[in-house]
């Protein structure tokens, strides 16, 4: 039942995002663009944070390249690195993925009570706590 109102949620952002103009977005996209916000600016440091391999890292970078989400620059500190950074155009998918999400919670609320929604919530919180989620991932 956990898996099927994930697939749910998830679907619902991704249908979401694309009536919103950003087709073929998938959740490890987001994930990904995430961690790159959050400072992840290189494959290795991604991979780390996702708990994916470098080379999985890499491929998650070149699609997000190819839908305009993040875009490499020269690191000033080291001009033989180049940093990753989201663009206005990744600020903007996560900002409506953020809402979408938020309406989504707001329908079940609404479906199921907040304070049952809450609950909930809070339960899978402590059935979760021992399972870090990959973009809370730092090491």
């Amino acid at each position: 039942m956990l898996l099927r109102a994930f697939r749910g949620l998830v679907d619902d952002v991704s249908n979401g995002l694309e009536r919103a103009g950003h087709p073929g977005v998938r959740a490890a996209d987001e994930f990904a663009l995430r961690a790159i916000a959050e400072g992840a600016e290189t494959a290795s440091e991604l991979g780390r944070r996702l708990s994916i391999t470098k080379q999985a890292a890499a491929q998650r970078i070149a699609t997000l390249e190819q839908l305009g989400y993040v875009e490499r620059e020269p690191d000033p500190a080291d001009a033989r690195r180049r940093r990753l950074l989201t663009t206005s155009r990744g600020r903007e998918m996560m900002a409506l993925g953020g809402a979408l999400l938020d309406d989504i919670r707001d329908r079940w609320a609404a479906n199921i009570g907040r304070r049952e929604l809450e609950r909930i919530e809070q339960h899978l919180r402590r059935l979760t706590a021992d399972y870090p989620f990959p973009a809370d991932a730092t090491s």
